[in-house]
């Protein structure tokens, strides 16, 4: 069954209107989706509906709704945010579809001293709108019922600033005194994990020592030198295997 994302704004008494110009293209032209067919869509609160699309508008959809069901409530998982350095070309759409695919809570872009990518004000927009849409691509494909939430580019001071509330602080890095990643995570169970993914010449020293400063444990992902795009997936990937098993 074909699925589809509405805002929870759009949803009122028995009706929800998808007036998103992509999504009803999507559903449309893409989908090919006619009168009385049914589709799940899910909201930005977890909730799925089977709803029959009652009318199609040259700019909205409009959709019956059937029957609701509610999040199914799981015993608190493991929130994990990864904040990447931006990379060269447009590795960062990648990031972004893969990570939401793999279920990761927050993701935010980052600049460090040795990030090439500079972006101005008006790219930054372009580039946030255009992963929002990677975003909920991937969330729509890989069927999760909860969108990213994906932030600002932020630089990294400002990110250290801001992680006190993170029980967990990784940060892999290619110098200094580091953890193997297995045993960063052995016998701990925190609620809130942030990973900080560094750019191609990693971070300086002077950013690194700033992380440990507020508690970050710096980390080794094996004698191999990754990607930017490859240390973020497999750094997600291992944790939320290793707290889905656990």
């Amino acid at each position: 069954m074909h699925r589809l994302y509405s805002s929870s704004q759009n949803i009122l008494d028995n009706k929800i209107i998808i007036d998103n110009k992509e999504q009803a293209h999507h559903a449309r032209n893409v989908l090919r989706l006619n009168d009385n067919e049914e589709v799940v869509i899910f909201d930005d609160k977890g909730n799925e509906y089977y709803a029959i699309l009652e009318k199609s508008l040259p700019k909205s959809m409009i959709f019956k709704i059937k029957n609701k069901k509610n999040p199914v409530l799981k015993p608190s998982k493991v929130k994990i945010t990864v904040a990447c350095a931006i990379p060269k070309d447009s590795h960062m759409d990648k990031i972004i579809d893969k990570l939401t695919q793999l279920g990761i809570d927050r993701i935010i872009p980052l600049e460090t001293e040795r990030v090439v990518v500079k972006l101005d004000k008006h790219k930054r927009i372009l580039r946030q709108e255009r992963w929002k849409k990677i975003a909920l691509n991937a969330s729509l494909q890989s069927q999760r019922n909860t969108l990213p939430i994906l932030e600002p580019i932020k630089n990294i001071k400002q990110l250290l600033s801001e992680a006190e509330s993170f029980d967990l602080k990784l940060i892999p890095a290619l110098i200094g005194e580091r953890k193997p990643l297995k045993e960063a995570l052995k016998g701990f169970r925190p609620q809130n994990i942030l990973v900080i993914i560094g750019p191609e010449g990693d971070f300086t020293a002077g950013e690194l020592d700033s992380a440990r400063k507020i508690g970050c444990i710096p980390v080794s992902l094996g004698d191999l030198v990754l990607r930017v795009e490859t240390a973020a997936v497999a750094v997600a990937s291992f944790i939320r295997l290793h707290y889905d098993e656990s």
